[in-house]
């Protein structure tokens, strides 16, 4: 009987899922599913193109959660995500993990398991459980966080994930599939749809006098919209403007 009601309810999940058309309709459904199974407070975290040194801008990071804004604000922008072991461990491996494992192995460096503990403890966080997604890139790197309510402990979690781990691991595996096709939620400056069409243009291999005839406006007139679409997206060249457009899902969507 179990078994057939979960799967109504997944048929209902995964069909409301697919239809979403934007990031936060996605997200607003995915975290009350997670809340049926437990888990009421989520952290999603992607980079499509990491940098080698590790000194990636939080900007360039789609972080979803519905945490405390503030407590997730000073998680993000004043980098304590940074001493989290077990986002730490996330970084560099692939499949789920329980939180007991990871933070059991943070304890060989005390200052880190301390300043996450300390955000832990503001968060009312006590168990959970990670998911670390696969991408085909080494710069590709995507995290979810998992808390359970504040009135369960790290067994009870593990009870749920040795009951239904395998189903949950699939939603936010597809969840996280599904974030990547959507645009990104919340630009700061999206691009204007004439710096999304030079853009897509030159990524098609047209100079700039084949826009600036498809686009009926003069080559200086092209060249102002990808001047203002590198400044937007801040980058340098337009190679770097096109690439991490494409990361945010800002041009060839139509």
């Amino acid at each position: 009987m179990r078994g057939r009601v979960l799967g109504g309810i997944m048929l209902e999940y995964f069909s409301r899922l697919a239809a979403a058309t934007s990031q936060d309709d996605a997200w607003k459904l995915h975290c009350e599913q997670m809340a049926e199974f437990g888990f009421d407070r989520l952290l999603f975290g992607y980079a499509r193109y990491c940098r080698p040194d590790g000194s990636d801008r939080t900007d360039d990071v789609l972080f979803l959660s519905n945490h405390d804004p503030a407590l997730t604000r000073r998680y993000v922008e004043d980098g304590l995500y940074r001493h989290d072991p077990v986002l730490n461990w996330a970084a560099r491996h692939v499949g789920a993990r329980s939180w007991r494992d990871a933070m059991t192995r943070a304890v060989q460096d005390d200052s880190r398991l301390e300043k996450s503990r300390s955000l832990h403890s503001l968060m009312n966080v006590t168990a959970g459980y990670s998911i670390a997604f696969a991408h085909p890139s080494a710069r590709c790197r995507g995290f979810i966080h998992l808390a359970a309510r504040p009135d369960l402990d790290q067994d009870a979690v593990d009870a749920i994930w040795h009951r239904d781990g395998r189903l949950i691991e699939t939603m936010n595996h597809i969840l996280n599939l599904k974030l990547m096709a959507l645009p990104r939620s919340g630009q700061r400056a999206p691009l204007s749809e004439r710096q999304r069409e030079a853009l897509e243009w030159v990524a098609d291999g047209k100079s700039y006098r084949d826009i600036a005839a498809i686009m009926g406006v003069t080559q200086a007139t092209v060249e102002k919209h990808l001047r203002l679409a590198r400044g937007k997206l801040e980058v340098e060249t337009t190679a770097q403007a096109i690439l991490k457009a494409a990361i945010q899902n800002q041009i060839f969507q139509d």
